[in-house]
């Protein structure tokens, strides 16, 4: 009977602390590139590689549905704006049925919190780490209310 009690107090803690807007620790950036996608072209190999790093910072810290949409068009533009317009949306495809925030992926929606961490608005505190990790190329990215 106690384990019982035992199981279903740590079953409803995983599930009421992620809604309630606990994170845990935020980790430090890290960046794959472009993931399972190749970083540029034959001749130019590393051709919209800045455009995946900074879609990864957008995905380490998280954040809204409306931000991750936008991380997502932002990065389908930039890779458009290398002149490579056909795979930009190949890319999109592929980031928004596999950055979704449900699968403990590592490139997933929020990946440098703890899964699970879904969509959100982050917090005072959480926006507090983001900018202590975040690194120094990245920081005039964060909105201007928390620096």
């Amino acid at each position: 009977r106690f384990m019982t009690r035992l199981f279903i107090a740590a079953l409803l803690r995983a599930i009421i602390l992620p809604l309630k807007g606990y994170s845990g620790e935020l980790k430090p950036f890290t960046s794959d590139g472009c993931s399972a996608f190749p970083d540029g072209t034959f001749e130019q190999k590393q051709l919209w590689l800045s455009c995946c790093k900074k879609h990864d910072f957008d995905y380490w810290k998280g954040g809204s549905y409306s931000e991750r949409l936008a991380s997502d068009e932002d990065l389908k533009t930039c890779v458009a704006q290398t002149g490579e317009p056909e795979i930009a949306l190949l890319m999109l495809a592929g980031v928004r049925v596999g950055g979704t925030p449900f699968l403990p992926t590592k490139f997933r929606w929020g990946y440098g919190w703890p899964y699970p961490k879904f969509y959100g608005e982050l917090n005072e505190k959480e926006l507090t780490h983001v900018k202590e990790k975040a690194p120094e190329e990245f920081r005039h990215l964060l909105n201007k209310s928390i620096e």
